[in-house]
């Protein structure tokens, strides 16, 4: 280690030290999830955006595993080892390394391994309270660390799920549209696939299988699969197992036999994404929008009017937040409100802190339900960047 970068370890330590003060102040324990992880879990949880950006290795043993990519996952994991029932209110904060390939190579601000120092908060009885919470501590913390002339960018896609749950659209689209809702050109893509009418696979075999397949009898539909693959010679080798097959065909099996998506539908999902503005303004205009439609959306927007409720009562500008309804961070665990620390103009490197919640993470690494759970890191490298800690 250079004497360099020493000044520089001792400067990310003792800016996340300050940070976790404030954070056990607040009833925070500190954990240190381990470095390695099993990579399975993490593959499956987050997202397009990170899976090909994770170090993944195998040990002697056969097992795959990767270096964390963040720590949201291995703490959920501390999290479920000692709560396996799940129910039980938790509160943790951590400061520790992460690491992810870079794309783009000398930027200081987007190192391979990084440091993040966050909070989580599970189990909580009123979800606005606990969202409001985390917010308010990264808040302070970054804050108090000297950062100023930021801005806060949110989102909420428990929002955007309940549009499309009063939409009349088959189940499994829902479920498309929702996987892609991380990556804006994709999405527009999969609506626009949507209308353009029943779909054909481009194997005229496959197609010819496809259209065969029982969508009641999914053990049937796996058999004719495996006879298929057997008589056509194809290899399973690197390849989905049965299942996933069965599961894809009987979807465009599914596709092939549905109308297309009205132009009406469309044109609603595109208008609310495009809303974009200061959080009560947006809600104005996601009702408006909505009550035209003749939907209801009474859940998710008292939950909304609340939250900025409670924001108010804790001193929280909401003139100075702007809400994008197309929102939702790179990772693809999150459900519901989201939010981001953000220095204009400076891109990825200016993204200070953020976080979420994230209700369904826990029964995806193999709780027995959803548990409430939201949280928050701040990216120490490019706070203390920001606040005049560390060379540019």
């Amino acid at each position: 280690m250079t004497a360099e970068s020493a000044v520089q370890f001792e400067a990310l330590q003792e800016k996340a030290q300050q940070i976790l003060q404030i954070f056990a102040a607040a009833g925070y324990e500190r954990v240190a999830p381990a470095f390695i992880q099993p990579a399975d879990i993490f593959l499956s949880c987050i997202g397009e955006a990170l899976r090909n950006r994770t170090y993944v290795f195998t040990d002697p043993d056969g097992q795959e595993l990767c270096l964390r990519p963040d720590l949201t996952i291995p703490a959920a994991r501390i999290y479920k080892e000692r709560n396996p029932t799940g129910g039980d209110i938790a509160r943790y904060c951590y400061n520790g390394a992460a690491f992810r390939y870079q794309l783009v190579r000398g930027d200081m601000m987007r190192p391979r391994e990084f440091r993040q120092t966050g909070l989580e908060y599970y189990g909580a009885k009123d979800p606005e309270a606990a969202e409001v919470e985390v917010l308010s501590l990264i808040l302070d913390a970054t804050r108090r660390s000297g950062l100023t002339g930021f801005q806060i960018r949110t989102g909420d896609l428990g929002l955007f799920c309940d549009l499309l749950n009063a939409l009349p659209l088959p189940q499994r689209w829902r479920e498309r549209l929702i996987h892609h809702f991380w990556r804006p050109g994709t999405f527009s893509e999969a609506l626009q696939r949507l209308a353009r009418g029943p779909a054909t696979l481009a194997d005229a075999k496959v197609a010819e299988l496809a259209t065969s397949l029982d969508p009641a009898d999914r053990l049937a539909a796996e058999h004719q699969i495996a006879e298929f693959l057997d008589r056509e010679n194809i290899s399973m080798f690197g390849a989905r197992n049965i299942g996933e097959i069965a599961e894809r065909l009987l979807s465009a099996a599914a596709d092939m036999r549905e109308a297309p998506l009205q132009g009406s539908i469309i044109a609603l999902i595109e208008s609310y994404l495009s809303i974009s503005g200061p959080p009560s303004k947006a809600l104005e205009a996601i009702e408006a929008l909505t009550k035209e439609a003749g939907l209801s959306l009474d859940r998710a927007l008292v939950a909304c009017h609340k939250r900025h409720k409670l924001m108010r009562e804790a001193d929280i500008n909401l003139d100075s937040i702007i809400f994008d309804a197309d929102f939702g961070r790179d990772l693809e665990y999150y459900s519901g409100f989201v939010f981001q620390l953000e220095i204009a103009g400076q891109g990825k490197s200016g993204n200070i802190a953020g976080g979420g919640r994230y209700d369904g993470l826990l029964r995806s690494i193999g709780a027995n339900y959803d548990i409430p759970a939201v949280g928050s890191a701040i990216h120490t490298e490019r706070l203390l960047a920001a606040t005049g800690g560390a060379r540019r």
